[in-house]
């Protein structure tokens, strides 16, 4: 029976190449696997029919936007995700979706490796490849682009001779990856980091300094979950893409950052995720409202070792599995509304009301009606501070 190989398919020029040269370096037949993670553009009809037209002898195209927003992007705005406090994650959440169709196919189609078209230089490579170890660690991976040097020029030219039906003429001059959640923008003229991003970069987001009205919303979550804007229901999807449409528009979300990748070096970034960042946002302060403080101070700590490890990859490894069991009890309380003003760049909260509430009118205001005793504090700070204070008449004495 002739070896199969499953190829995470986008489409494109990269990929559509990797199919038969595949087929020709190692002489295995092609299982192209397409997913759908909200990132728009040609149909997926379309894209099954291109592969099948560039050799796969099978593809299959899956519509994943419910699971990804459900079990991918909620987490994410549960744990607060943002990587070196600014990225909110947007590829680093799509790539174990992929992952966990191409490992199905695998299964059905007997196939005992699985290839993307990934670099060397990326993270992406890493969160292919480690999530498959962990969900099939019988599969091996292998990577045109990086294990067989297919650099662009070499692309085309296979692309040519073969006669494939894909445009090889124009070239974005960035390299670009999107999903519901957000988008990433790198290469070109943004790699001299001090070069400033032009506006044809962005595509989720408006202008933030063009003058307009400012958009006021209200986000309610049950259990860190969004579930209602503005009194409506919604699914997690329809809160990503509703507030990606309406925060879009104010020009939130952009972000320009210098970042850390697995791989050790420092890689320029732009992101855009409108929903992303005012659904964490809003979560942020309701958590504020309603979790105790303690818990509080501890889930910030797991907050960025979990966002690390997603970042780097380990989405399917232990210690992930373990942190999402406490981030969700965590959120257990965190139900409520969020009031939020969207315009010029900002989502800003200036409303907050739940049920779970632990903020009391009562002990924090300085009016009439106070109930805190403030005599209660003297006695309070001298024993707080007295191991300090004994410290430093010891230091002093000496």
């Amino acid at each position: 029976m002739t070896e199969r190989v499953v190829l995470a398919y986008s489409g494109g020029l990269d990929t559509s190449v990797c199919i038969g040269w595949i087929a020709e370096e190692t002489g295995a037949e092609v299982v192209a696997v397409a997913v759908d993670v909200g990132q728009g553009g040609e149909d997926l009809d379309v894209i099954r029919k291109r592969a099948l037209a560039c050799g796969a002898v099978e593809a299959e195209v899956a519509d994943a936007k419910e699971e990804f927003a459900d079990e991918y992007c909620l987490p994410a705005i549960k744990a607060n995700g943002l990587y070196m406090d600014r990225y909110p994650l947007v590829s680093a959440l799509s790539r174990p979706t992929i992952v966990k169709h191409l490992v199905a196919a695998a299964r059905k189609h007997g196939a005992g490796t699985v290839a993307h078209g990934c670099t060397g230089k990326g993270n992406d490579q890493v969160r292919f490849e480690a999530g498959i170890a962990s969900l099939a660690p019988d599969l091996t991976c292998i990577a045109p682009v990086r294990d067989y040097a297919m650099t662009r020029d070499k692309a085309i030219a296979f692309c040519e001779e073969k006669g494939l039906p894909i445009a090889t003429s124009k070239k974005s001059p960035y390299s670009i990856d999107q999903n519901v959640f957000g988008r990433a923008v790198e290469t070109g003229f943004l790699e001299d980091i001090w070069n400033a991003p032009i506006e044809d970069v962005y595509e989720y987001t408006e202008n933030p300094a063009t003058p307009r009205d400012a958009d006021e919303v209200v986000i309610t979550f049950e259990h860190g979950a969004p579930v209602a804007i503005d009194g409506k229901p919604v699914t997690v999807l329809q809160a990503i893409q509703q507030l990606n449409e309406r925060a879009g528009a104010q020009g939130v979300g952009r972000i320009d950052m210098v970042e850390d990748r697995l791989v050790g070096i420092k890689s320029r970034e732009i992101y855009e995720s409108p929903g992303g960042i005012a659904l964490i946002a809003a979560h942020q302060e309701l958590e504020n409202v309603t979790v105790e403080r303690e818990l509080a101070r501890y889930k910030r700590q797991v907050e960025q070792r979990w966002t690390e490890l997603v970042y780097d990859g380990l989405w399917f490894s232990p210690l992930k599995r373990a942190l999402d069991g406490f981030i969700n009890e965590a959120n257990e309380q965190v139900s409520g509304d969020i009031r939020m003003t969207l315009h010029g760049g900002r989502a800003v909260v200036t409303g907050r009301k739940s049920d779970r509430s632990l903020y009391d009118f009562n002990l924090a205001t300085y009016d009439s009606g106070d109930t805190f005793d403030q005599s209660m504090s003297k006695g309070f700070i001298e024993l707080f501070g007295m191991s300090s204070k004994i410290a430093a008449k010891r230091d002093l004495a000496q």
